[in-house]
């Protein structure tokens, strides 16, 4: 018996190993978390991307166009059914279009303009916006539309 405690109390023992070793400092990052964390969020913007849209309701027409292929966000002029205009989200009077416009208008008179008309609105109105923009210098000027559903 007498053997045996002196093998665990002597210099090869476990007491002599716990003081000799040294803890160090872990320099690694777990990303493991990080990577959890990038992924809900992308699946949020997935989610909500097509949710971010102008938020004006308008029935647009259909049509057999094809959709543009575009890497910028176009300034949209929206025109409902009851004829009230709006720049991007928000009201404004006919008068104050243009100005508005050119106000936001990073490229200036080549900045793309969209135009998007309500089926049920006055054909009058759409077109009155269009030629105050048209008249203003502004040379991108489209009008939106929906494809067509094949039927």
């Amino acid at each position: 018996m007498a053997m045996s405690v002196m093998q665990s109390g002597g210099r090869g023992g476990r007491g002599h190993r716990r003081r000799g070793r040294h803890h160090a400092l872990m320099s690694e990052i777990n990303v493991t978390p990080f990577v959890d964390v990038m992924l809900v969020l992308l699946i949020i913007f997935m989610v909500a991307a097509p949710l971010l849209t102008v938020g004006v309701p308008i029935d647009l027409p259909e049509t057999q166009a094809k959709a543009l292929n575009s890497d910028t966000q176009p300034i949209t002029v929206s025109v409902n059914n009851q004829g009230q205009i709006f720049l991007q989200e928000t009201e404004v009077p006919i008068d104050e279009v243009v100005p508005k416009l050119e106000a936001i208008s990073r490229t200036g008179y080549d900045e793309r303009i969209y135009v998007r008309g309500d089926k049920a609105a006055d054909y009058g109105t759409i077109m009155k916006v269009m030629a105050r923009i048209s008249a203003a210098g502004f040379r991108n000027l489209g009008l939106v539309t929906l494809q067509e559903q094949d039927s």
